[in-house]
């Protein structure tokens, strides 16, 4: 993503609640203080890859920590904001194998909130902010109303 193109975003896309979670989720696991003078679009740029540059990240090899990280954090955002929604604790559980297959799951109590399929998670990313903030808010949605109506299964 080029500088032109973060201007080019939205302000409401920028500020919205999941995109703030998501850097809050960034932020909150920099012990060092790495990202402390970064600007939050900054921060969020890893998170959009292109068609053309995920074809060229091999999927050969270890998925690298820093992915790691970037697909943890975007997990625990849709976390936070589910319970911030419902007040119900959540967790994140990500299954990886070293060559990029596995699992993402959400869950709270006894219910399984969000079960995602992850394949070659050496290419984790989004075309676009919009397709990021999109894919984040409807796997939030889906995972509160499962929390509404299962809330005694959550609270287990």
């Amino acid at each position: 993503m080029t500088t032109e193109t973060v201007s080019q975003i939205s302000e409401e896309t920028l500020n919205s609640p999941f995109l703030q979670e998501l850097v809050r989720q960034i932020r909150a696991q920099d012990s060092y203080g790495f990202y402390r003078n970064w600007s939050n679009e900054l921060i969020i740029k890893p998170y959009v890859v292109s068609k053309e540059a995920k074809r060229k990240i091999s999927v050969e090899g270890d998925v690298d920590p820093v992915t790691k990280a970037r697909i943890m954090s975007f997990y625990r955002a849709i976390a936070a904001q589910i319970e911030q929604e419902t007040g119900l604790i959540s967790q994140v559980v990500i299954d990886l194998s070293h060559e990029g297959f596995g699992w993402a799951l959400i869950f709270s109590g006894r219910l399984l909130l969000v079960a995602r399929t992850l394949r070659d998670a050496q290419r984790f990313g989004f075309d676009s902010l919009e397709k990021l903030l999109a894919e984040g808010e409807k796997m939030t949605q889906k995972g509160i109303e499962l929390a509404q109506k299962y809330t005694e299964v959550a609270k287990a």
